[in-house]
């Protein structure tokens, strides 16, 4: 699974990078936790559009929020099958950009935190699937969850599973809403480790309240 990640960038880079239009005004997350708000990129007709929406999807038929707490990762294997996705993936696909992200590691009764990210330190994009939901009373949110795969070799050395990578290439490809998913399916699996790295970090990580570059620096182990 993906349960923490991180967007450490200025807003000019990521509007560059997304081909935003818009300006865009963001604040640089080192600690981005489920339940909490997540930038994503959606597709509209004018453009590529950057909204905040709560990380932990809705179903649209969900009685109860609270089932977005389970639903923060949708399993490549399937996202197409599986009711609370199935929807989305179809019609209502999104990036998710992150700097990295953070998977823990087994050591006898001790869980080391690691943070992954490309060598060259750069912005990336998770697949991911997003939904609005309205309550009873007429509360509208807005949630997503990130599509997993099986890890590659770099994160494999940690976790089993990791996030789907979507190339920069493949952006407008991911976002169009002229296709129904099913021509996506070749992307839905590890990303190249040649690109990747990763490092043990601090347990301050651990705590959701904790933030800050801390979260993300290397330490001896």
């Amino acid at each position: 699974m993906c349960g923490r990640f991180a967007l450490v960038s200025t807003p000019e880079k990521l509007a560059h990078h997304f081909n935003l239009k818009r300006k865009v005004t963001i604040e640089p997350r080192y600690n981005i936790a489920p339940s909490q708000p997540v930038v994503i990129i959606r597709e509209e007709t004018t453009g590529n559009k950057l909204s905040a929406v709560r990380w932990g999807l809705i179903p649209h038929w969900a009685k109860d929020e609270k089932i977005g707490n389970k639903l923060i990762n949708a399993r490549a294997e399937t996202v197409q099958e599986k009711p609370s996705f199935r929807d989305a993936f179809k019609s209502r696909r999104c990036l998710i950009p992150a700097t990295g992200f953070f998977e823990w590691k087994h050591h006898g009764r001790m869980k080391q935190p690691y943070f992954i990210k490309m060598k060259n330190g750069g912005l990336f994009a998770m697949a991911g699937v997003w939904e609005s939901w309205r309550s009873p009373d007429g509360k509208v949110i807005e949630s997503c969850s990130i599509i997993t795969t099986e890890a590659n070799g770099i994160v494999g050395k940690i976790h089993d599973r990791m996030p789907v990578i979507i190339p920069a290439q493949s952006y407008g490809l991911w976002l169009s809403s002229a296709s129904n998913g099913q021509s996506f399916l070749e992307y839905l699996k590890p990303h190249s480790p040649f690109t990747m790295t990763s490092y043990p970090v601090s347990s301050m990580v651990n705590q959701v309240k904790n933030e800050g570059e801390v979260c993300i620096r290397k330490i001896d182990y």
